[in-house]
């Protein structure tokens, strides 16, 4: 069948359809790029002609559920969401993380730019999620062994605790492969479930108490 995933919870903009009979993928990503709201659903367009396929073509969807931004990863599921219900297909939420360590072999580390000079991270041995995901400081993070290697962004990198600074470190984000490979296309998919892992930045503002000179409306004056 032909499923389309999408991510949006790093700075790539990630898509791509995946046949999961013959196991090809065609992507399309865009590097690097704060405009995923605009550029979304002019790349799957593009994409989908690309691979030569149409709406109907599609059996399923995936979308990467963070960590993220709230704001990356609302743009990735509402879409996800809204080309679901379109669509009348099923759209599988899987976690980013998962889905750039996918057939890694041996221990990994992956963490992306949370902002705040954090990073979202996971541990995982042979693709396997063995921790998190968390939301910590870099100069934080700790390895059992010392035989890891780090999926970690470079702008961070010199913040890495000493005993992780000399570990093979490269950089990668999710694929549409990885994407399709994380989700279970035998269950019924699960309410997508955006992660977070902290707050937003935007807040409620508070009320402001009443002034007790206020009775219905009308101040109160001395006669």
């Amino acid at each position: 069948m032909k499923v389309l995933a999408l991510d949006t919870a790093t700075t790539d903009l990630v898509t791509g359809i995946v046949d999961t009979d013959t196991g090809e993928s065609i992507d399309r990503v865009i590097t690097d790029t704060r405009a995923h709201n605009e550029q979304l659903v002019p790349t799957i367009e593009q994409l989908l002609v690309d691979a030569s396929l149409t709406y109907p073509d599609l059996s399923a969807l995936v979308v990467g559920t963070g960590p993220g931004p709230f704001t990356g990863l609302r743009v990735g599921m509402a879409t996800a969401s809204a080309l679901g219900v379109a669509l009348n297909l099923p759209v599988h939420g899987v976690c980013t993380l998962d889905a750039i360590a996918h057939g890694r072999a041996g221990e990994w580390l992956v963490a992306i730019d949370a902002r705040r000079k954090e990073v979202y991270w996971g541990t995982y041995a042979d693709g396997r999620r063995v921790s998190g995901p968390e939301v910590s400081k870099p100069e934080t993070l700790e390895m059992p062994t010392d035989s890891a290697r780090l999926i970690f962004p470079e702008s961070i990198a010199p913040r890495l605790p000493e005993a992780l600074s000399g570990l093979p470190r490269e950089w990668a984000t999710p694929r549409a492969a990885g994407l399709v490979a994380c989700a279970d296309f035998t269950a019924e998919p699960a309410p997508l479930v955006p992660l977070y892992l902290r707050r937003p930045d935007a807040k409620v503002p508070q009320a402001k108490p009443r002034s007790t000179a206020l009775v219905g409306g009308a101040e109160l004056t001395e006669s």
